[in-house]
């Protein structure tokens, strides 16, 4: 699946909804980040905040799997949807 910006943003809502919700996880996505609550709030809508959703997800493929089979998503979703948001390009050396 090609993801557009909005389609990732909407799933990176998700995945951010999903990490509220987690009372484990949240905290150390919020350690991870330096966010705090109210800037998750603030920073909901913000393509580049989204993008660091998914990067702290794919840090642990325990936390990918996770977060896919509660949304029945295949799980290489995360990445292609990351590779849609500001800094997940591809980068070619070459």
């Amino acid at each position: 699946m090609t993801y557009t910006r909005d389609t990732a943003e909407t799933l990176a809502l998700q995945a951010l909804g999903w990490l509220a919700s987690n009372d484990d996880l949240l905290p150390a996505f919020l350690g991870s980040t330096g966010a705090t609550e109210d800037d998750v709030r603030a920073r909901a809508t913000d393509p580049v905040f989204l993008g660091a959703v998914f990067d702290f997800l794919m840090m642990d493929d325990a936390w990918v799997i996770s977060f896919c089979d509660a949304h029945a998503l295949p799980y290489e979703r995360i990445m292609q949807a990351r590779a849609a948001l500001p800094g997940g390009e591809q980068v070619h050396w070459t």
